[in-house]
């Protein structure tokens, strides 16, 4: 499994008899192939799979670069995820890199942004909610101006090296958060292309509901109860309100869509049955 292509070794990558590409990053797996950067990544390999849930279909918006795609989700193993029973409400929270490890991309004259470019259309939530809304945020310091503006906005920022440095600081992070809040980034959202998040997982599995921005995924995957997306400023205000006013009611609905959708037996189980293996 050549997880986005990172494997580029070619007396490593040339040994196994099945080789999977899977694409944790659709839009710019797709973008890259088709307008010729990063070389030849996507060749050489018996499947391609991607958490893009819509890529190769008719609700997608880029082309499938000429193979044939296969959708996968990530998996989650539920016993080390257990449900947290949940208290008062406390904030939203999630985990984030401001600019993430890539640049915009073009295509055929449309610029699809990153993250920062979207979470700035929500600035204003925390004062149109009346809740706590707190990032674990890697940012840099040619970002100052959008740090200060969160910060004007009511944004809480912690450091995302002290508070989820190591996996158990990560899982307890979460598992201590009410709710998650987070947007996507502009290519996922743009694209629709079905992205959804590992991190997001982890939330519904600890039984903390989770509101993310719309990138197609809601066709695919039970939304409205427990997972909550927005397209828009007003929508994600009327889902935090939802959030906090039936608190216990989202908590219960988050852990049943982990179970029902990200369930490492399930997800792992119709993987391996498309590339052709059997597990005993």
């Amino acid at each position: 499994m050549n997880i986005s292509g990172h494997l580029t070794f070619d007396a490593v990558k040339s040994l196994p008899l099945c080789k999977v590409f899977i694409d944790e990053d659709p839009g710019f797996t797709q973008f890259w192939h088709v307008n010729g950067i990063g070389g030849a990544q996507l060749a050489g390999h018996d499947f391609h799979f991607t958490l893009g849930a819509n890529i190769g279909t008719p609700d997608y918006a880029i082309p499938s670069g000429g193979f044939s795609w296969r959708h996968t989700r990530p998996p989650v193993v539920l016993a080390e995820w257990p449900v947290c029973a949940p208290t008062s409400f406390d904030r939203f929270t999630t985990i984030a890199s401001w600019r993430g490890a890539f640049g915009p991309v073009t295509h055929s004259g449309k610029t699809y942004g990153l993250k920062c470019h979207e979470f700035r259309k929500y600035f204003p939530l925390p004062q149109r909610v009346k809740q706590r809304f707190e990032v674990a945020l890697q940012i840099h310091p040619g970002d100052q101006k959008d740090l200060d503006a969160l910060l004007a906005h009511g944004w809480q920022i912690a450091d995302p090296k002290q508070v989820a440095g190591a996996p158990a600081d990560f899982r307890r992070y979460v598992q201590t958060s009410a709710a998650e809040f987070s947007v996507s980034q502009g290519i996922y959202v743009d694209t629709n292309s079905g992205w959804f998040s590992d991190r997001t997982v982890r939330y519904l599995a600890s039984g903390r509901p989770a509101l993310v921005q719309e990138t197609g995924f809601s066709r695919r995957i039970r939304a409205g109860t427990g997972l909550l997306s927005f397209r828009n400023l007003d929508e994600a205000a009327a889902g935090a309100e939802s959030i906090v006013r039936d608190y216990e009611h989202h908590c219960r609905a988050a852990r049943a869509v982990a179970e029902d959708f990200f369930d490492s037996d399930k997800v792992i189980r119709k993987f391996v049955s498309e590339i052709g293996l059997r597990l005993d």
